[in-house]
C-alpha cells in the first residue's frame, strides 16, 4: 500500500515539474487576463476602423456588410436550395420553411467532398463542380422538374453592394483556385447551373457562413443576434446599427456585419502576442502574412503549433530523450483530431501515448504529460483570444442598445467548438471574466448554415417580387435606341410640314420664322438697350458692346418687380408700367436724352411678321392682362412711350429667350448656330436656309427658325410613348393635350411626373407603406430643384429622407433610395428625349450644308440643363448616340434674354447698315 502511495507521490510531483517546464517554455502563450482586455480593446479599435468608410481602406478588419438587414421574423416561408463551400466538404441542401409561428422547417442534405484538384484549380472547374453536385443532388430528390430559389453560403470574404452578389476579395483555409478573386461568385455560379439545361435554379442570396450560422439559429431564438464560427476558420458576424456603417447608405434599422476577424493582426496590432512558433506556422502557410488572428485560433493551424513546439523542444533536448523523428519534421503530420484526443485527461495519459507512439515518437511518461500540457496551452490560447474578440463585439451591441446588461444569444458552429472536450468551456468561462454585463447562451445550428442560407434566400425572394413590381411600374419610362431613333424621325418630319407653306398650318411645330438672318461676326459695336419681359420680375439694361481686338461685352441692370394687379389689369396699364420702369433706369444711369437701339425679349408666343414685330398668341406664366392677345407688343410699347412723351427709343427687334441663348454664344463662337433651352420650358433654334422656308419670302442666305417644338405630340405622334403618369399630367394641367412634348422634357413638368409615380407605387403598396398621405396627394409639391437636390451624389440616402419629410412624406431610407431611383429615371428620359429632338435637329443642319460630317456648337440655357447633375450628360451622350456624323460643342450662355436681345438688335443694326449701303 505504501508502495502505490509512494508510486502516486512520485507521479503527481513528475507531473507537476514538467507542466512547470512547459509553463516557463511556453510563458509567451499564457494570456493574463489584463492582456485579454487589451486584446479586446485593441479589437474594438479595429472595428470602428473597418465600419468608417474613409478608414476602411487601411483597415485590417474588413467589416464587410452582408446586406441582411434583419433577423428571422417567421414570416419567411416557401422552398428553397442551399448550397454551403467552405470546409472539407461542400454540402447541397433542401429546405421548406413553414411560416407557421415556430419558425419550423424542413431540412434534407447531402454532403460531396472537395478534392484538392477542384479546391486549388481553375475557377471555372470549380463553380461546374458546384453545379454538378447540385445537379446530382436535385437528381436524387427528384427536383429536377421545380424551379427553385437557392442561398449560396460561400464561406470567404467578399465584398456585397447586393444580396445576390459578391466579389471574392481572397481565399482563406485551403482554397486557392485560380482566376475567382475580384470577380462576382453569383455570376460564375450562374453561368455554371446554365450549362445544365435540365435544371431551372436562381440563385437569390450569397452569404457568408457565420451569418448563416446567425440566421439558423435566429429561427429558433430571437434574441441571437451574434454568429461565431471556430473550427478549420474562424470569423463573427452580428447585427450593427446601421446609422454607424458609412460604407452602406441609410441609417435606419440595423445590418449584418461580416467582421471578417481572422485578419486581425495583419496590420502587426498583434504582433507583441506573437510567438515565434506564430511566425514560423505563418511562414510555411500558404498565405504568408494574411489571416493571423485565425492562425492563432482555429483548428486548421493548432495542430501544426503543437508540432512547431514539439519540434524546437526535442531538438533542444527537453523532449522524446532528444530523438527527432520523421513525424515531427513532416508539416501536417499533427492535426487538430490529436490535440483533442489528447487533452481526454479523463482517461489519463493513455490517449496521448497511443497517438505519440502512432507517430513513432516512443514517448516516456514525462513526455506524455508535458506534451498534453502543451495541447492545453495551445488550444486555452485559442479560446482566450475567440473571447477577447467576440466581448468586443458583445460590449459593442450592449453599447449601442445603451444597456448597462444585455441578455443575448450566439449561434454559434465548428469542428473546435463541438469536438473539442474542453474548449466550450474554457470560452465560456473566459467570456464571462471579460464581459461581466452580458449574460450569453450559446446555440448550436440545427441543420448548419442551410437553414439560415434559406431564410435570407425567402427574404431575397420577397424582395425580387417587389422589385418586378417595381420594374414593371418603371418599364415604360425606359426608352431602348431604337425607340430614341423613331422620336428622332417623327421630329424631323414635324420640322419639314411647319417650314412648307402647304402643311405649316396643321403642323405642331410651328417653325416660326424670327427674322433674325445673321450671328454675331464680331463687328459689332455701341450702345443698346434690351428688355426682359418673362416672369413677375422686369429687367431693363443698358449693354456696351466693343468691337476689334478689346472686343467685350458690359452689361448695366436694373429689375423691376410686376404686381399682381398689373400682371392681371389692363394691356394699357401693364406697358405704362414697363415704360416707368424704363424710365427709372434710363434716369438712374443719365441716359434720358439718348435715342438708344433697343431689342425686346418678349417670352410669350408670338407671330412675327418682322423682325420687329410680334403678335402674341396667348398669355402663360399667370399673365392675363386684357386687349393684348392678338396685338403687335412692339406697337403697344412704342404707344406707351409716346404716351409718357419723355424719351424715345429704337426699338429694333423682338426676340425669343432661345434665339437670345444662340446670338449669346454665337458671340463668343461663331460656329453656334443652334440654341437649346432645358429649363422650366423647353425649346430649340436653329439657322435655317431661306430657300427651305416656304413661309418668308426669299431664297437668299438664313434666317433663325424658333421651332417651339413643345408641341411636338400634339397630333398624337409619340402616343406610344406616352405613360400613364404623363396623361395624368397632362390632363392636371392648364392646357390639356398641348405642349405634350415640353411636359415630358422641361423641369416645370418633371416632379409632377415624379408625384403620380409615387403615387401609384404607394397604392401598389410599394413605397410610404402603403399611404398617400395628403402632402402626396399636393399638385407641385416636387419642384426641379428638388429633383436636383435629392439625384446629388453628394446627398445620402438619410438626407433624401430628411428632404421628403420636410415636405410631410416620413419615408423610410428604402423609400427614399426608391425616390431617387424614380427621380433619375424620369430626368434621363426628359434628357433623352430632348436629345432625339435635337439630334433631327443637328442632321438636318448637315445635310443643309452638304456635308459627311457636321461641327457645330449648341448654346444652352436653362436651370435643368444648368444645375441638374446629370441632365447635361445624359443629353450629350445620347446626342452622340443618335446624330453619330456630328461633333457637337454644348457652350453655356451668358444671359441670353439680356445680353442676347442686344446682340440681336446689334447684329440687325448692322446688317440694314449693310443693306442702305
Amino acid at each position: 500500500m505504501f508502495a502505490v502511495h509512494l508510486l502516486a507521490f512520485h507521479f503527481t510531483k513528475l507531473k507537476e515539474d514538467q507542466i512547470k517546464k512547459v509553463d516557463s517554455y511556453l510563458h509567451r502563450l499564457r494570456l493574463s487576463d489584463e492582456a485579454l482586455l487589451d486584446v479586446m480593446a485593441r479589437f474594438q479599435a479595429e472595428m470602428v476602423k473597418g465600419l468608417g468608410r474613409d478608414t476602411n481602406p487601411t483597415a485590417a478588419v474588413k467589416m464587410l456588410p452582408s446586406l441582411v438587414r434583419s433577423l428571422p421574423d417567421g414570416s419567411e416561408k416557401g422552398e428553397f436550395l442551399a448550397v454551403d463551400l467552405g470546409g472539407s466538404q461542400l454540402r447541397a441542401q433542401r429546405v421548406k420553411v413553414f411560416a407557421d409561428g415556430r419558425q419550423s422547417s424542413q431540412l434534407e442534405s447531402k454532403s460531396y467532398p472537395t478534392p484538392k484538384e477542384v479546391t486549388q484549380g481553375n475557377g471555372a472547374q470549380l463553380f461546374d463542380y458546384i453545379a454538378d453536385c447540385l445537379s446530382d443532388f436535385m437528381e436524387t430528390k427528384n427536383l429536377k422538374h421545380k424551379k427553385l430559389p437557392l442561398g449560396f453560403t460561400f464561406s470567404f470574404p467578399c465584398k456585397q453592394t447586393k444580396l445576390e452578389e459578391g466579389v471574392l476579395l481572397a481565399w482563406t483555409k485551403h482554397f486557392r483556385a485560380r482566376g475567382v478573386q475580384g470577380t462576382d461568385v453569383v455570376s460564375s455560379l450562374r453561368k455554371a447551373l446554365q450549362k445544365h439545361k435540365d435544371i431551372d435554379v436562381d440563385v437569390l442570396a450569397l452569404i457568408n457562413d457565420t451569418v448563416g450560422t446567425m440566421m439558423t439559429c435566429g429561427c429558433d431564438d430571437q434574441r441571437c443576434e451574434v454568429g461565431l464560427i471556430i473550427g478549420t476558420g474562424t470569423n463573427a458576424c452580428y447585427m450593427e446599427e446601421m446609422r454607424h456603417i458609412s460604407l452602406v447608405e441609410g441609417d435606419e434599422g440595423r445590418m449584418c456585419i461580416n467582421t471578417e476577424w481572422g485578419a486581425f493582426g495583419d496590420d502587426g496590432a498583434l504582433d507583441d502576442l506573437r510567438t515565434e512558433f506564430d511566425r514560423e506556422l505563418d511562414l510555411g502557410s500558404l498565405n504568408p502574412g494574411k489571416q493571423l488572428f485565425e492562425k492563432m485560433i482555429s483548428s486548421l493551424y493548432l495542430g501544426e503549433l503543437v508540432r512547431l513546439i514539439l519540434l524546437k523542444m526535442t531538438k533542444e533536448g527537453l523532449l522524446f530523450n532528444g530523438k527527432v523523428s520523421t513525424a515531427l519534421l513532416t508539416k501536417g503530420k499533427i492535426e487538430m483530431k490529436h490535440v483533442s484526443a489528447m487533452e481526454k485527461y479523463k482517461e489519463g495519459l493513455s490517449n496521448t501515448k497511443e497517438i505519440l507512439t502512432d507517430l513513432n515518437l516512443f514517448p516516456s511518461e514525462e513526455d506524455c504529460v508535458a506534451v498534453q500540457h502543451i495541447c492545453t496551452i495551445v488550444s486555452f490560447r485559442s479560446a482566450n483570444l475567440c473571447a477577447a474578440a467576440l466581448a468586443a463585439i458583445l460590449t459593442r451591441l450592449r453599447e449601442n442598445k445603451k444597456l448597462l446588461r444585455m441578455r443575448t444569444t450566439v449561434g454559434i458552429d465548428g469542428g473546435l467548438y463541438k469536438t473539442h472536450p474542453k474548449y466550450a468551456g474554457r470560452l465560456h468561462k473566459v467570456l464571462r471574466r471579460l464581459a461581466p454585463t452580458c449574460d450569453v447562451r450559446f446555440l448550436l445550428p440545427a441543420g448548419g448554415s442551410g437553414r439560415g442560407a434559406a431564410v435570407v434566400a425567402a427574404v431575397a425572394h420577397g424582395l425580387a417580387a417587389r422589385r418586378r413590381r417595381v420594374d414593371a411600374a418603371l418599364a415604360p419610362l425606359l426608352l431602348p435606341p431604337g425607340v430614341l431613333r423613331e422620336v428622332k424621325d417623327s421630329m424631323r418630319a414635324e420640322l419639314e410640314y411647319g417650314l412648307r407653306r402647304g402643311t405649316q398650318g396643321k403642323a405642331t411645330v410651328k417653325m416660326l420664322p424670327t427674322y433674325v438672318c445673321g450671328t454675331p461676326d464680331g463687328t459689332e459695336k455701341g450702345k443698346f438697350l434690351a428688355l426682359d419681359l418673362g416672369g413677375t420680375n422686369f429687367r431693363v439694361l443698358l449693354v456696351k458692346i466693343k468691337s476689334g481686338r478689346r472686343r467685350s461685352v458690359q452689361m448695366y441692370n436694373k429689375i423691376f418687380a410686376i404686381p399682381l394687379e398689373i400682371m392681371q389689369g389692363t394691356g394699357e396699364k401693364l406697358f405704362d408700367h414697363i415704360v416707368q420702369c424704363i424710365a427709372d433706369f434710363l434716369e438712374y444711369m443719365g441716359i434720358k436724352g439718348a435715342r438708344l437701339p433697343l431689342g425686346f425679349t418678349f417670352s410669350f408666343p408670338c407671330r412675327q411678321a418682322s423682325i420687329d414685330k410680334g403678335t402674341l398668341v396667348g398669355w402663360t406664366k399667370g399673365f392675363k392682362a386684357t386687349d393684348c392677345e392678338g396685338e403687335d407688343v412692339v406697337d403697344m410699347l412704342r404707344e406707351a412711350i409716346r404716351r409718357r412723351n419723355e424719351f424715345d427709343l429704337d426699338i429694333v427687334a423682338v426676340v425669343n429667350d432661345t434665339v437670345g441663348t444662340m446670338m449669346t454664344c454665337g458671340y463668343e463662337d461663331p460656329n453656334c448656330e443652334i440654341g437649346l433651352i432645358a429649363g422650366t420650358g423647353s425649346n430649340v433654334c436653329y439657322m435655317e436656309d431661306m430657300k427651305n422656308i416656304e413661309t418668308v419670302e426669299g431664297d437668299e442666305g438664313k434666317m433663325c427658325i424658333n421651332t417651339e417644338w413643345g408641341a411636338f405630340g400634339d397630333n398624337g405622334c409619340i402616343d406610344h410613348i406616352r405613360t400613364k403618369y404623363d396623361r395624368e399630367v397632362d390632363e392636371g394641367s392648364l392646357n390639356p393635350g398641348k405642349q405634350r412634348y415640353e411636359k415630358m422634357t422641361s423641369g416645370m413638368y418633371l416632379g409632377e411626373i415624379v408625384r403620380q409615380i409615387l403615387i401609384d407605387l404607394t397604392k401598389q403598396g410599394l413605397l410610404f407603406r402603403g399611404h398617400v398621405s395628403e402632402s402626396l396627394r399636393k399638385r407641385g409639391i416636387f419642384e426641379t430643384k428638388f429633383l436636383s437636390q435629392i439625384e446629388s451624389e453628394r446627398l445620402a440616402l438619410p438626407q433624401v429622407r430628411r428632404v421628403l419629410r420636410r415636405r410631410g412624406l416620413p419615408g423610410s431610407c428604402e423609400d427614399s433610395a426608391l425616390l431617387r431611383e424614380v427621380s433619375a429615371l424620369v430626368s434621363a428620359r426628359a434628357a433623352r428625349l430632348c436629345a432625339a429632338g435635337l439630334a433631327a435637329v443637328l442632321d438636318k443642319s448637315r445635310e443643309n450644308r452638304g456635308v459627311e460630317r457636321l461641327r457645330i456648337t449648341v448654346g444652352v440655357d436653362g436651370t435643368l440643363y444648368k444645375l441638374h447633375p446629370h441632365f447635361s450628360r445624359v443629353l450629350q451622350e445620347t446626342v452622340k448616340e443618335l446624330a453619330p456624323q456630328c461633333d457637337v460643342t454644348f457652350m453655356l450662355s451668358e444671359d441670353g434674354s439680356g445680353k442676347g436681345a442686344a446682340l440681336i438688335t446689334a447684329v440687325a443694326k448692322r446688317l440694314h447698315n449693310v443693306g442702305q449701303k
